[in-house]
């Protein structure tokens, strides 16, 4: 018998970057499992940026419609049940530990049987499979991992819909160079006359997924940003008017302060738009879903004046930059910040320095195998232009540092999901007046 802290540990003892098991593999266990996805309703949601937070608004959107909805999403932040969420409260250590447990039996029997051993992300998409099937949830939404069409989620044959958010350079050792190889991955999700509702703004993408959804007699409805006008923006969030193909022009309120929430509302409204004769909600109880998202991570206000960003590829810094941009004109900016040692980090901190000044930067590390020197990242901000850079190893003494120095004026951590979660993480151990 395994304790809660026995199973994450074994999880946690997956490799995370082996080569990944066919997706017959992952059909061949849910099926072994009783087939968990069997006649369930499943939205598959595949991107680069923004699909976790096309997740969290349809979630809340089916939530406030009275739906019971299970939402599987990948990082966490603080604690890995976060992983899988009943109408966006993450699950109890009972139930996490119940249903690792009936796959660590499957995994068992498999590796006596010679069989293959599910990598970490099977692990626990298999486990997220069985707790909303035990938790009776009506809808599924499953975010993908790394890419789509290898995916472990990929598996589930039968969605509802399949939605890809924005498309940009990332991962580019697993999933290829160049935009149409990335999008070619990402299109992997889309199932023979299964509708597809994406982002539309990068046409090498669209270009690739319209032909893939056509191929595969789908219907397709594009969304793009030139439809989104921002009626207000402030601190609490963004109101604007959302041209929705399906729902005519709905204006709509985010309680986020990253002006690409706009366009990830309005993918995530267009699906529910799509599929508005199975749920068979209302516009207002979609609007009220989207204004009581929460979604942890992305522009995530955790103290007065500080602010989480997990932005950590190409296009999720230029998006950084655009939203701080915006508040530099009337605040000081602190940026604490830090990255891991694969990501294309001197193009990162390039583009943030040419982007943005700041009263203060402070670089830390993040623990792991992983790690980037904070040493080397401050050198790389000085080389950059910004003055004023400290660097602490620690990122419990670099936020209190941040802290201190922000004073009157907004802080930023931003750099990794992993920052991200280190940091709510301590700041909920440790309390900041």
């Amino acid at each position: 018998m395994f304790t809660y802290e026995e199973a994450v540990a074994y999880i946690e003892n997956i490799p995370k970057f082996t080569t990944k098991n066919k997706l017959e593999h992952t059909r061949k266990c849910l099926d072994l499992l009783g087939s968990p996805d069997k006649d369930k309703k499943i939205i598959h949601v595949a991107g680069t940026n923004g699909k976790g937070s096309v997740c969290a608004f349809l979630s809340s959107m089916l939530e406030q419609g009275g739906f019971r909805c299970g939402l599987f999403t990948s990082p966490h932040l603080v604690k890995i049940n976060e992983r899988f969420q009943i109408n966006e409260v993450m699950i109890s250590d009972e139930r996490f530990t119940e249903a690792f447990l009936e796959v660590k039996n499957l995994a068992d029997r498999l590796v006596e049987e010679g069989d293959y051993h599910p990598t970490y992300f099977e692990f626990l998409f298999l486990m997220g499979m069985i707790v909303f099937r035990q938790e009776n949830v009506d809808y599924i939404i499953l975010e993908t991992g790394l890419g789509g069409r290898l995916d472990a989620t990929n598996s589930v044959t039968k969605p509802l819909a399949c939605v890809i958010t924005s498309i940009s350079l990332d991962h580019v050792e697993y999933l290829g160079d160049t935009i149409e190889k990335i999008a070619g991955e990402k299109a992997g999700i889309i199932k023979k006359g299964v509708p597809v509702i994406f982002d539309g703004n990068r046409e090498e993408a669209a270009a690739v997924i319209k032909a893939r959804a056509e191929e595969l007699g789908c219907l397709w409805y594009e969304v793009k940003e030139e439809q989104q006008n921002m009626l207000d923006y402030t601190p609490e969030g963004i109101r604007f008017l959302s041209a929705s193909g399906i729902y005519g022009d709905t204006e709509l309120f985010v309680p986020f302060i990253a002006r690409y929430q706009m366009m990830n509302a309005a993918l995530a409204l267009e699906t529910m738009g799509v599929l508005r004769m199975v749920h068979g909600l209302q516009k207002e109880a979609l609007k009220a879903g989207i204004r009581s998202t929460r979604w942890q991570g992305r522009m995530e206000t955790i103290l007065p004046g500080v602010i989480v960003d997990g932005a950590h590829n190409e296009d999720g810094i230029a998006r950084f930059v655009e939203t701080v941009s915006y508040f530099q004109k009337d605040y000081p900016i602190t940026l604490l910040f830090s990255t891991v040692a694969d990501k294309e980090f001197p193009d990162m901190i390039k583009r943030i320095c040419e982007g943005l000044d700041f009263a203060n930067v402070i670089v830390t590390e993040i623990w792991g195998s992983r790690k980037q020197s904070s040493r080397e990242l401050a050198e790389l901000f000085r080389l950059n232009g910004c003055e004023t850079v400290f660097a602490e190893p620690d990122a419990g003494k670099a936020f209190d540092l941040a802290y201190k120095k922000k004073k009157d004026g907004l802080l930023f951590v931003a750099g990794s999901l992993y920052l991200a979660g280190e940091i709510k993480d301590y700041v909920r151990r440790n309390v900041h007046d």
